[in-house]
């Protein structure tokens, strides 16, 4: 038997950094990311698939959103069950109600709706086991509910879907909808359940190392801290036996990085690297500067910067952690050429420079419509 694990779809995500035009091709790739796991699933002769939770961002999309996830999701040639998580909930308000996703969701779209096992279409001997979110902050653990008055089935392999952080991973263990890890592997070991597909996480994290207790991580990235996104897992199990294997389902990146400049080979060392990314059009970067330069080396970076954010998905300076020093010098009072009021003003702010960054920035603004500064 194999099947497609994967999670945390949010379709409908936004992120405020991106522009306009960034925004809408990233949305887009989160639509594209479900037609590539289908053509994953045909590649890989999976039999089905498996979202746990959050398969949309929120219960309140527009139905152009959802129609077109849902043509996404029609083409997808085997059956796709789906999970309610905490971004949409089965709550009197859920997207999985509207008029919109019943009328255009084929029949190979399985909405988990409570926790009766439910068996694949078209698979013998195999079922789901759900733990859907009914509101946004569950009472107890789904997981623990789910498994409440499952006994082991022989003869059948089921799949357990949950979503939700596990208590060895919880930043806060006293909410109650934590998963109780414990529990999850006690049903591993006895039978009742045969693998558990969880999703929550963004980053592909095998819990526990048994490799039958997996999230799946997000088809394509959401987030600067994600440490292996853009991935769904294919499961295989044949007898006691589990094999999984990683699919890369996106390829958008987000990166953070700390960046010293100190002088122009470290400008040109920064301006190769940007140079190097074979798909800027899909990578988002945030860079904080360190270091100390004079104002026709912070005017270069300037420029490198604004040219770079061109073709850049997005390209920023990271403002928390940037502390870049910017010292004019002789250097350039002798590159720009000034007089009457204009240099009685740079003269004026070279001496309130060092005590005023004010000053500094009003210096680096100068120098630049003087002419001053180019790009590495």
């Amino acid at each position: 038997m194999k099947f497609i694990h994967t999670s945390d779809w949010q379709i409908g995500m936004t992120r405020a950094f991106l522009s306009h035009e960034a925004a809408a091709r990233y949305s887009q790739a989160r639509i594209d990311s479900i037609r590539t796991l289908g053509e994953l699933a045909q590649a890989q002769g999976a039999q089905f698939m498996v979202v746990a939770g959050d398969v949309f961002e929120s219960n309140q999309l527009s139905r152009q959103t959802l129609s077109r996830a849902l043509d996404a999701l029609n083409a997808v040639p085997v059956p796709v069950f789906l999970l309610p998580g905490n971004h949409d909930p089965l709550d009197a308000s859920s997207i999985f109600h509207s008029e919109t996703f019943r009328g255009k969701a084929g029949d190979h779209i399985v909405v988990i709706t409570d926790s009766q096992p439910v068996a694949v279409p078209g698979v013998a001997n195999v079922e789901i086991v759900g733990a859907p979110w009914f509101s946004k902050r569950p009472a107890a653990d789904p997981c623990a509910r789910a498994l409440q008055t499952l006994v082991p089935a022989p003869g059948v392999s089921r799949i357990l879907v949950g979503h939700g952080q596990v208590d060895s991973l919880a930043p806060d263990k006293s909410q109650p909808g934590v998963i109780e890890q414990a529990l999850l592997e006690q049903a591993l070991a006895d039978g009742t359940v045969n693998y558990v597909a969880l999703g929550d996480r963004h980053s592909l994290t095998n819990v526990g190392g048994n490799g039958r207790l997996c999230y799946s991580g997000a088809p394509l990235v959401t987030d600067f801290d994600e440490v292996d996104p853009n991935k769904a897992l294919l499961v295989e199990l044949e007898g006691g036996s589990c094999r999984l294997t990683e699919l890369v389902t996106g390829h958008w990146q987000f990166q953070a990085l700390q960046q010293p400049i100190n002088n122009r080979d470290d400008l040109i060392v920064f301006a190769r690297w940007l140079d190097g990314f074979q798909a800027k059009e899909c990578t988002v970067l945030k860079v904080g500067f360190t270091g100390s330069v004079n104002l026709a080396l912070a005017a270069e970076l300037d420029i490198l910067m604004q040219e770079q954010a061109e073709v850049f998905a997005s390209l920023k300076r990271r403002d928390r952690t940037t502390d870049l020093a910017v010292i004019p010098d002789a250097l350039d009072d002798s590159t720009i050429s000034l007089s009457g009021y204009a240099d009685s003003t740079w003269k004026a702010l070279l001496r309130r420079s060092m005590e005023d960054e004010t000053a500094t920035d009003a210096l680096r603004l100068m120098y630049r419509l003087a002419g001053g500064g180019r790009a590495p």
